[in-house]
């Protein structure tokens, strides 16, 4: 068995009488369902001699219980004529997501009209509460306007939008029409902006101009009109007016920026677009495979691929997930720190709003003008659910403890986490310093892709540091040798796959079908190939070791970058590490790693020599890394990914390439200075 150090202890156990009160067992009561274990065969693979089970049972069954509203009745829960890979989920049925998150909840009469669809916190301090019934009369406003401009069903409209409340009206205004909504991270520069408003064909542009982070205001405007520029398919842009540097518009008397640039024949001011229609418009009733939204990977590592999301597979995989794994209740407040640009933006707001949720929206820096940013606001708005990276948890980890004493936690039922593998120190730091130890991380890992979630752990469950829990009900996974044999119960480490699809896995990417067959179908004969390593441990607890793709193979030995990286972090001078691979004349591949230590520990030779070696002993001689180097920072994108590609290229002196994703640019600078 692969070495699982430092998380092979249980170190959460739900108190019984919150477990009896989550909806996850409460579905497992109303349908006979004894134990985790059975609730995985039943909803994923089938209970041999029970037809009222596996993956198609499942997702029938989740319709009613969820409560999505179909305008139409399905003629069958899937058609899978052309297999897994083209698979036609809800055939025949037609719906809108809009109806579900946002039409049914505003109608007059509910007392959901009234509630909070949205809280959102400004990086200054200001802060806005939007109802249900505010966002409907908006998203119709939006809806009209599109509808104006000659926007219909299948047109795509693209986001480019700092994290304001209005991106909700943006989202839910596209799918009323049926428009293909296509957001856009708005870090991105104007190569990456521009890739993705070219590949989508957008005719119809939502900016800003700008936004506040680190107190400093960022220009969209610019960067948005040498994209529309390069990519010359946007005719109309709606331009919102965040810190009043749209010409015409009341100056906000804490701007420093000059007036934006203006085109007047095609740039809209967002209240003369907007506000100016009719606020009455009623969502199109749309097939179950209708395009909702074109959601590109971050291109971190390679040329962005367009995934293709459906209305069907977006609001029932986002319900399903934000129900059962988050435990949602109708006086949560959730928070996931995120952009509209990376699918947990979509998911949560989707997720949350199928049920009447509240979302907590900040628009900047999780740590400034100090680092206990987040907690004071966890704290002041008593968040519920709150979602984070790991790569953050260390950032604001290495401000140490006071930052997070003094703050008031109570509120919190459950803490979240994604986008890469945890370290066992960061992990328990999470549980107890922010959960005070009783508070489950729901630690889960999909992607956009899949719009949700391959692994999720139920809060119902047990759990060990950094574990994924199991597989997410209705999601029929696997890991696998080269060979595409099962040894998931080998407590191998091996690929991680599904065996079969789900409603809301891209029905291709927008490219076309070549590349997403092989992207995703291509390396194992009918298995959707994630390219993450995968482990289900002795007692059941599934673990990821990073990217597959990323693997170090070191004189023929492949090793994943996350697994060299944990050693590292575990050593308490350490506060994050990077693994990357660069070109040896002897083995190929020689392992190079930085590394950020811990506040007040002082780089040193020694502590070089001690890191190497630890790396030697616990994964062999050939990967004791050739060289350690202390840096202050690691380069990422918002969502907390490392970007190991932009690391071992600067390393080498290469060309970077397109680093528009990159939230520390001078991280970069910083590498380049110590190698």
């Amino acid at each position: 068995m692969d070495s699982l150090q430092g998380i092979d202890e249980v170190v959460h156990e739900p108190d019984p009488e919150f477990a009896a009160e989550t909806n996850v067992q409460q579905y497992m009561d109303s349908r006979g369902i004894d134990n985790y274990e059975q609730l995985i065969e039943r909803t994923c693979h089938g209970i041999d001699g029970e037809p009222a089970s596996g993956v198609e049972w499942f997702w029938d069954d989740l319709v009613d219980w969820l409560g999505v509203e179909f305008d139409e009745p399905y003629d069958q829960v899937r058609n899978d004529t052309d297999g897994p890979q083209f698979s036609d989920w809800y055939p025949g049925g037609k719906l809108n997501i809009a109806h579900n998150t946002l039409d049914r909840h505003a109608a007059a009469g509910n007392p959901t009209r009234d509630k909070a669809a949205c809280v959102w916190e400004g990086e200054g301090g200001s802060v806005r509460e939007v109802s249900f019934g505010q966002l409907h009369e908006e998203a119709n406003q939006v809806a009209n306007f599109l509808a104006s401009e000659g926007i219909g069903v299948g047109d795509t409209v693209a986001l480019y939008m700092p994290m304001v409340p209005e991106i909700i009206s943006i989202l839910y205004g596209c799918f009323k029409t049926g428009a293909i909504a296509v957001p856009i991270f708005s870090g991105f520069g104007t190569e990456a902006t521009a890739t993705r408003l070219e590949d989508a064909s957008a005719s119809v542009l939502f900016t800003a101009d700008g936004f506040y982070r680190r107190g400093s205001e960022v220009q969209l405007k610019g960067p948005a009109d040498d994209a529309i520029a390069q990519a010359g398919t946007v005719e109309t842009t709606v331009v919102y007016d965040r810190f009043g540097a749209v010409p015409g518009s009341d100056r906000d008397t804490d701007a420093t920026t000059a007036e934006i640039p203006w085109d007047e024949e095609r740039d809209i001011r967002w209240g003369e677009a907007v506000g100016t229609a009719s606020s009455e418009f009623d969502s199109r009733s749309l097939p179950s495979n209708a395009e909702s939204m074109l959601l590109y990977s971050s291109g971190t590592t390679g040329e962005p691929k367009g995934i293709v999301h459906t209305h069907a597979g977006a609001v029932m995989q986002g319900a399903k997930e934000i129900h059962f794994g988050f435990d949602q209740k109708d006086e949560d407040n959730f928070f996931w720190l995120s952009d509209i640009g990376w699918m947990m933006g979509p998911w949560t707001l989707i997720g949350n709003h199928t049920f009447g949720g509240t979302i907590f929206m900040y628009e900047g820096a999780p740590d400034h003008p100090e680092p206990d940013r987040l907690w004071d606001m966890i704290d002041r708005h008593n968040v519920t659910v709150f979602g984070i990276s790991p790569t953050a948890i260390r950032a604001l980890r290495k401000h140490g403890d006071d930052w997070v004493e003094g703050h008031d936690f109570s509120s919190l039922r459950l803490l979240g986490s994604t986008g890469e593998p945890w370290d066992p120190e960061s992990w328990r730091w999470f549980y107890e310093t922010v959960g005070g130890g009783n508070t489950p991380i729901i630690n889960i890992s999909g992607g956009t892709e899949i719009m949700g979630c391959f692994l999720m752990p139920m809060p119902n469950q047990p759990l060990k540091p950094c574990t994924l829990g199991g597989p997410g009900l209705g999601m029929d996974i696997d890991i696998v040798d080269r060979d595409g044999m099962s040894i998931e119960d080998d407590s191998r480490r091996g690929f991680l796959v599904a065996n079969d699809s789900c409603p809301s896995m891209t029905k291709s990417l927008w490219s076309g079908d070549d590349r997403y067959l092989e992207e995703y179908w291509g390396e194992f004969d009918d298995k959707w190939n994630h390219g993450d390593w995968a482990q289900k441990d002795q007692d059941g607890f599934w673990f990821l070791h990073g990217r597959a793709d990323d693997a170090l193979n070191v004189a023929g030995r492949k090793v994943g970058p996350a697994e060299i990286e944990g050693v590292l972090v575990d050593h308490n001078a350490v506060n994050q590490a990077a693994a990357v691979g660069v070109p040896d004349d002897t083995t190929g591949t020689a392992v190079v790693c930085y590394v950020i230590t811990e506040p007040g520990t002082e780089p040193s030779a020694d502590l070089r020599t001690e890191l190497g070696q630890l790396v030697g002993d616990e994964h062999g001689k050939p990967f004791k890394p050739r060289e350690i180097v202390f840096i202050p920072d690691l380069p990422r994108t918002q969502s907390g990914k490392i970007i190991r590609r932009a690391i071992s290229a600067t390393h080498q002196g290469e060309d970077l390439g397109d680093m528009s994703s990159i939230e520390n640019p001078e991280a970069i600078e910083a590498i380049r200075n110590a190698t």
